[in-house]
């Protein structure tokens, strides 16, 4: 944590001699009154190393007398750090991708408006969504879609065809070729699954997720291990936030980077935090970050995000053939509603832990056999398969949770209270274990059926 800052006492420091001509005493005293305005701004991010160290050098660069603290956190993390902290010893920013963990902190009233910082050059949407939040609690610093990135070499060496949509995902041929992230263990993978839920709907969704999920070749524990895979050719395909695809790809990697149709554009968020150390240098920091000489930085090859003016604002700034945000959005099929997903993001992020997080191995297995049993079944039609396998289907890729449940407050209620309160903790530990068990016996029964099935198209 870093220390409350120190402010010197107004007037001449103890140590000035007496003897100095006013002309150096008038500087001291600059110096002085300068130490007393410096402080050190503390931001809470989930973003990468090579976005927070760029913004970083190019603020203090602007202001000499400020230092900037980047506090690497993923955005559930970062969440529960502000809240955790008392007035005065929280930090100053929070800065990351997911729309709903802003909604989260100003619902629990730990942001506070900032309308200064805004950029007038900016739009009001990107599409049809408010590129600022309309009480003013946050404000989009920059713009992100969700799609599929993927190896050229790798894919060419396996021969695995070139995919466009999600739905893609799900075939045989992707089987061991793709990785995804936890959403709970990566704001931007929830974004990635919440978008697919809000474009399928929710039981259709989950059924695509949990196919893709089976296919995969690793869930892994943070969202940069995805492009970092994709990039060294560890996996073919990755589900990512645009700028890991597109900044790997920028960066010379042999990768390309495809918006499908189910997608959403959503500003990346920057907001100010209530209660901070130092909240008027965090405000200059905000400014920046939203000025035209912040939004430049994106372009940055390393960086590669979608700022929140159009690129024909940058000139010659904007890479040729860029990615602009607001003509994905034009033709994205999602309306992105953060409400709805900041509603039931814990609901999300545990279901899918213990459905594929903790389970992926079951689901691995279940899906290999689904799959060669469905390849055999192809080449000998049997009608009694055929029954086995559609009920193995049902197993393996349904929702434990009914699209009913999910809308009821009172659901919903049981994962906002606090963990910490034991008839809770225990009773959210009761209903996980139910899911975690009922998802492995799901898995073995699917496996079971499918391998049935396999037995009679010898």
């Amino acid at each position: 944590m870093t220390p409350t800052r120190t402010r010197r006492p107004m007037g001449l420091p103890l140590s000035l001699p007496l003897s100095l001509p006013l002309s150096l005493v008038a500087v001291s005293l600059w110096c002085a009154s300068s130490l007393a305005q410096a402080g050190t701004v503390s931001v809470v991010t989930s973003f990468p190393k090579e976005l927070t160290e760029t913004y970083k050098k190019a603020f203090e660069s602007r202001n000499p007398g400020i230092k900037l603290e980047i506090l690497n956190k993923n955005t559930t993390a970062g969440i529960a750090y502000i809240r955790e902290l008392p007035v005065g010893q929280r930090p100053d920013v929070m800065w990351a991708s997911a729309p709903d963990a802003f909604e989260v902190l100003a619902r629990e009233k730990l942001l506070q408006p900032a309308p200064e910082v805004k950029n007038p050059a900016a739009p009001a949407k990107v599409g049809n969504y408010p590129l600022n939040d309309p009480d003013g609690q946050y404000y989009g610093q920059a713009l992100a879609g969700y799609g599929l990135m993927w190896n050229t070499r790798y894919m060419a060496a396996n021969k695995v065809p070139t995919p466009k949509e999600w739905s893609d995902l799900v075939r045989p041929e992707y089987f061991g070729h793709v990785a995804m992230s936890s959403p709970s263990r990566s704001g931007t993978t929830h974004l990635t699954v919440e978008t697919v839920l809000q474009g399928e709907g929710w039981e259709k969704g989950w059924s695509q997720m949990l196919q893709i999920a089976g296919n995969c070749a690793a869930v892994t524990d943070r969202s940069f291990a995805v492009p970092d895979g994709v990039n060294n050719g560890q996996y073919g395909i990755g589900l990512v936030i645009d700028f890991f695809g597109l900044a790997g790809k920028y960066s010379g990697f042999p990768v390309e980077f495809h918006y499908p149709n189910v997608t959403a554009v959503v500003p990346a968020n920057i907001a100010l935090v209530a209660g901070g150390k130092n909240a008027e240098e965090a405000k200059k920091f905000m400014a920046f970050s939203l000025s035209n000489e912040g939004q430049a930085l994106l372009f940055d090859p390393k960086i590669s995000r979608l700022p929140i003016l159009p690129n024909s604002s940058f000139g010659a700034k904007a890479p040729a053939g860029y990615p602009d945000a607001f003509e994905i959005a034009k033709r994205a099929k999602v309306q992105f509603d953060s409400n709805l997903s900041g509603d039931r993001y814990q609901v999300v992020v545990s279901l899918f832990d213990q459905m594929v997080t903790f389970r992926l191995k079951d689901l691995q297995a279940a899906t290999k056999a689904i799959h060669e049993a469905e390849t055999k079944l192809k080449a000998k039609p049997n009608a009694q398969a055929a029954a086995l396998l559609k009920q193995a289907r049902s197993f393996a890729y349904s929702s434990l949770v009914p699209e009913a449940m999910v809308k009821d407050p009172a659901f919903l209620e049981l994962f906002r209270k606090n963990k910490k309160d034991v008839a809770v903790a225990k009773e959210l530990t009761g209903l996980e274990n139910l899911w975690s068990t009922k998802a492995k016996g799901n898995y073995d029964r699917a496996r079971e059926l499918a391998t049935q099935a396999s037995a009679l198209l010898k």
